[in-house]
């Protein structure tokens, strides 16, 4: 039996646990807010992000990466080419966070349910070398050099000279969105050269005075000229307005809804920032 003189002793003892108690308690939920914090506060997201596909997308997502990890240290993102059907394939599979396409899904890749972010759009120019003295030429013109219908410039209003005809490869996203408006679904012919890049493209026709070629608008350099098309002007205005018909969406595709570094790379490609680097770049935001 306890004497009456120890039970303020052992009453400051259960004082002193309960009080200890509390403040380990108080201290973890402030850890857990302060772990909170970290989850929600973007300056100190981290991971890894992929982002695969399209070589017209590239080129605006490694400026974009580059910015994004700026702003964020602990994040790593790799940015990959392929063309747009490899970057489809690719989140498909998950080989990638992030797919991107400078052209509408196919029907058979719309049965995945895939998740579209539109960054931008862009025009695809037909150029030529800055010396042709052809300036425009009808949709149907384009079609006919494409299909090996017409071979000379003299016969579209330019100089005697053997068209070269500069084509993308197959699953390129640039080829098949020509392919869909320019060429209705027919066949380019197979004497084309073939460039795996808009860049090569753009090398390609700048070092041929007789060349062709279509490529992203945002290409388009003094190393090349962009030719109208139908009379209409391949420029920001008439894009927007619809007036020059050669355009193409570039999107941004995930596998479900985009949670965490992917929710937040692409909710930075939407904001101001992000769309005004899209602007910059070249392309035309599609906000």
């Amino acid at each position: 039996m306890l004497s009456i003189k120890s039970k303020p002793v052992i009453i400051l003892i259960l004082l002193g646990a309960i009080m200890a108690a509390a403040f380990t308690v108080s201290g973890c939920g402030q850890q857990d807010a302060a772990n909170s914090s970290e989850k929600t506060d973007g300056a100190k997201l981290a991971g890894t992000l992929t982002i695969a596909g399209s070589t017209s997308v590239q080129p605006f997502s490694e400026v974009l990466a580059e910015k994004f990890m700026d702003n964020h240290p602990g994040v790593q993102i790799n940015v990959q080419g392929g063309g747009s059907s490899q970057g489809v394939a690719a989140v498909i599979s998950g080989a990638a966070d992030i797919g991107s396409s400078s052209r509408d899904l196919k029907p058979e890749e719309l049965e995945e349910n895939l998740i579209e972010t539109k960054l931008a759009l862009d025009g695809v120019a037909i150029a030529v070398h800055p010396s042709n003295p052809v300036t425009n030429l009808s949709m149907e013109d384009v079609k006919n050099i494409y299909l090996g219908n017409i071979t000379n410039w003299s016969e579209v209003g330019g100089k005697d000279g053997v068209i070269t005809v500069v084509s993308r490869e197959a699953g390129s996203g640039t080829r098949g969105a020509f392919e869909d408006i320019v060429m209705d679904k027919q066949e380019i012919a197979k004497e084309v050269i073939i460039q795996n890049s808009n860049g090569a493209v753009r090398t390609t026709v700048a070092g041929d005075k007789n060349a062709i070629g279509y490529l992203s608008l945002a290409m388009i350099d003094n190393q090349i000229k962009s030719l109208d098309i139908d009379g209409v002007k391949s420029n920001v205005d008439n894009i927007k307005a619809g007036t020059y018909k050669i355009s193409r969406p570039f999107l941004y595709l995930t596998k479900n809804q985009p949670e965490g570094l992917a929710k937040a790379y692409l909710d930075f490609v939407l904001s101001d920032e992000g769309q005004a680097i899209i602007v910059e770049e070249g392309a035309i935001s599609p906000q």
